[in-house]
Protein backbone atom coordinates (compact mmCIF):
# COMPACT_ATOMS: atom_id res chain seq x y z
CA UNK A 1 0.00 0.00 0.00
CA UNK A 2 1.07 3.55 -0.74
CA UNK A 3 -0.41 7.00 -0.21
CA UNK A 4 -2.81 8.09 -2.93
CA UNK A 5 -1.69 10.88 -5.23
CA UNK A 6 -2.69 13.64 -4.99
CA UNK A 7 -2.87 13.35 -1.23
CA UNK A 8 -6.39 13.23 0.20
CA UNK A 9 -8.30 12.05 3.24
CA UNK A 10 -10.48 8.96 2.75
CA UNK A 11 -13.98 8.31 4.13
CA UNK A 12 -12.51 6.94 7.38
CA UNK A 13 -10.66 10.19 8.05
CA UNK A 14 -7.28 8.64 7.26
CA UNK A 15 -4.74 9.21 4.52
CA UNK A 16 -6.10 7.56 1.36
CA UNK A 17 -4.08 4.58 0.14
CA UNK A 18 -3.78 2.76 -3.18
CA UNK A 19 -2.04 -0.33 -4.44
CA UNK A 20 -1.41 -2.23 -7.66
CA UNK A 21 -2.43 -0.57 -10.90
CA UNK A 22 -3.71 2.59 -9.19
CA UNK A 23 -0.33 3.08 -7.54
CA UNK A 24 1.47 2.73 -10.88
CA UNK A 25 -0.92 5.25 -12.48
CA UNK A 26 -0.18 7.70 -9.64
CA UNK A 27 3.56 7.26 -10.16
CA UNK A 28 3.22 7.94 -13.90
CA UNK A 29 1.32 11.15 -13.13
CA UNK A 30 4.06 12.25 -10.74
CA UNK A 31 6.78 11.72 -13.36
CA UNK A 32 4.78 13.56 -16.02
CA UNK A 33 3.95 16.69 -14.07
CA UNK A 34 6.98 17.11 -11.82
CA UNK A 35 9.44 19.73 -13.01
CA UNK A 36 13.10 18.66 -12.74
CA UNK A 37 14.58 20.50 -9.77
CA UNK A 38 11.27 20.49 -7.88
CA UNK A 39 12.22 17.57 -5.60
CA UNK A 40 14.93 18.32 -3.08
CA UNK A 41 16.63 14.92 -2.91
CA UNK A 42 15.97 14.00 -6.55
CA UNK A 43 16.70 17.11 -8.60
CA UNK A 44 16.56 15.23 -11.93
CA UNK A 45 13.19 13.55 -11.21
CA UNK A 46 10.34 14.40 -13.62
CA UNK A 47 10.16 15.23 -17.29
CA UNK A 48 9.46 18.96 -17.43
CA UNK A 49 6.39 18.45 -19.59
CA UNK A 50 4.63 21.57 -18.33
CA UNK A 51 7.62 23.77 -19.19
CA UNK A 52 7.22 23.00 -22.89
CA UNK A 53 3.50 23.69 -23.07
CA UNK A 54 3.87 27.33 -24.11
CA UNK A 55 6.30 26.60 -26.93
CA UNK A 56 4.80 26.99 -30.41
CA UNK A 57 2.92 23.90 -31.56
CA UNK A 58 4.74 21.95 -34.24
CA UNK A 59 5.43 18.40 -35.31
CA UNK A 60 8.99 18.75 -34.02
CA UNK A 61 7.77 19.83 -30.57
CA UNK A 62 5.25 16.98 -30.45
CA UNK A 63 7.99 14.47 -31.29
CA UNK A 64 10.33 16.01 -28.69
CA UNK A 65 7.63 15.86 -26.01
CA UNK A 66 6.85 12.27 -26.84
CA UNK A 67 10.51 11.25 -26.58
CA UNK A 68 11.03 13.26 -23.37
CA UNK A 69 8.01 11.70 -21.69
CA UNK A 70 8.84 8.19 -22.83
CA UNK A 71 12.47 8.51 -21.72
CA UNK A 72 11.53 9.85 -18.29
CA UNK A 73 8.97 7.11 -17.73
CA UNK A 74 11.51 4.46 -18.70
CA UNK A 75 14.16 6.02 -16.46
CA UNK A 76 12.01 6.34 -13.34
CA UNK A 77 9.49 3.51 -13.76
CA UNK A 78 11.26 1.10 -16.10
CA UNK A 79 11.33 -1.65 -13.47
CA UNK A 80 7.53 -1.50 -13.15
CA UNK A 81 6.28 -0.72 -16.65
CA UNK A 82 7.22 -1.01 -20.30
CA UNK A 83 6.07 2.10 -22.17
CA UNK A 84 4.51 1.25 -25.52
CA UNK A 85 3.13 4.59 -26.68
CA UNK A 86 2.86 8.19 -25.53
CA UNK A 87 0.54 10.78 -27.05
CA UNK A 88 0.66 14.45 -26.01
CA UNK A 89 -1.93 17.06 -27.09
CA UNK A 90 -2.44 20.72 -26.29
CA UNK A 91 -6.20 21.31 -26.49
CA UNK A 92 -7.56 24.81 -25.80
CA UNK A 93 -5.42 25.52 -22.77
CA UNK A 94 -5.37 21.95 -21.48
CA UNK A 95 -2.56 19.47 -21.81
CA UNK A 96 -3.72 15.90 -22.46
CA UNK A 97 -1.22 13.05 -22.14
CA UNK A 98 -2.13 9.44 -22.92
CA UNK A 99 0.28 6.65 -22.02
CA UNK A 100 -0.08 3.02 -23.08
CA UNK A 101 2.10 0.60 -21.13
CA UNK A 102 2.58 -2.98 -19.98
CA UNK A 103 2.77 -3.72 -16.27
CA UNK A 104 5.85 -5.92 -15.97
CA UNK A 105 4.63 -8.08 -13.07
CA UNK A 106 1.65 -9.52 -14.97
CA UNK A 107 2.23 -8.32 -18.57
CA UNK A 108 -1.18 -6.61 -18.48
CA UNK A 109 -1.64 -3.75 -20.96
CA UNK A 110 -2.91 -0.49 -19.46
CA UNK A 111 -3.79 2.93 -20.84
CA UNK A 112 -3.97 6.05 -18.70
CA UNK A 113 -4.86 9.64 -19.61
CA UNK A 114 -3.81 12.70 -17.67
CA UNK A 115 -4.90 16.30 -18.07
CA UNK A 116 -3.68 19.61 -16.69
CA UNK A 117 -4.89 23.16 -17.18
CA UNK A 118 -2.38 25.69 -18.41
CA UNK A 119 -2.34 28.55 -16.02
Amino acid sequence: MALDFPFRIDSRGRSAEVDGDAQIRDMIEQVLFTVPGERVNRPDFGCGLLQLVFAPNSDALAAALQMTVQGSLQQWLGELIEVEEVHVENLDGRLLVTVQYLVRRDRERQMASFSRGLG
